[in-house]
């Protein structure tokens, strides 16, 4: 993308959505990580209906560890893949609270030991959490992404490598957020709502999905 058009893309995405960030509800970084573990194939609102309980029953990884399995899938089973993730949470917290005392690990390579934390998940932790710089790519991320014409790579760490390097790392936090954020309420799959679209002037795939 040519430096003008990079300008009005970041512009008018801090116009559309200023003060970015997650809409997951967490008030300490235990919660953040059961909250994305939790939030993967599945909605924000979702997780955030169920995350009450679960953090009033669990408060940290200590109590998470000790957890019956029957009651946590109780627990989240309104969440999408529950039974592998109430078995991801467990083992997660048993790891973190045995191998690095109860606290999160401050580097993706650690935190990707934990059973059920992926590169996506640990990048968006990490990220959260101010311990790195990372650009996360989900789905919405990945779609908005190539259809703007930020990146062209097939898989989600082709995305990401893109990403990084065609903006500079103080943008990669807010960025991630404008464009999950422009994901779920404009660029859409699969019609996005193109004609409502702050950026169809820039747009490669504009006129593509207005002709279709």
């Amino acid at each position: 993308m040519v430096i003008q058009n990079k300008r009005k893309l970041l512009n008018r995405l801090a116009k559309a959505y200023p003060n970015p960030s997650t809409e997951l509800l967490f008030t300490s970084p235990y919660e953040l990580v059961v909250a994305v573990m939790l939030s993967a194939q599945c909605t924000d609102k979702k997780v955030n209906q169920v995350t009450p309980a679960l953090f009033k029953r669990y408060p940290d990884f200590q109590s998470l560890a000790k957890a019956k399995l029957s009651e946590l899938q109780t627990l989240i089973k309104p969440i999408n893949y529950y039974l592998t993730k109430s078995k991801h949470l467990i083992a997660a917290a048993k790891v973190i609270t045995e191998q690095f005392g109860g606290k999160i690990p401050e580097t993706r390579e650690a935190l990707m030991k934990c059973p059920g934390i992926g590169q996506k998940t640990a990048n968006v932790v990490l990220g959260e959490l101010g311990h790195a710089k990372t650009f996360p790519v989900d789905t919405h991320v990945f779609r908005v992404s190539r259809r703007l014409g930020l990146a062209s790579g097939k898989t989600v760490q082709e995305v990401e490598e893109e990403l990084m390097q065609e903006f500079d790392a103080k943008y990669w936090h807010n960025l991630h957020h404008w464009l999950i954020l422009h994901g779920r309420r404009v660029c859409k799959a699969p019609r996005p709502l193109c004609r409502e679209c702050s950026l169809a002037e820039i747009c490669p795939s504009y006129l593509i999905f207005v002709e279709d």
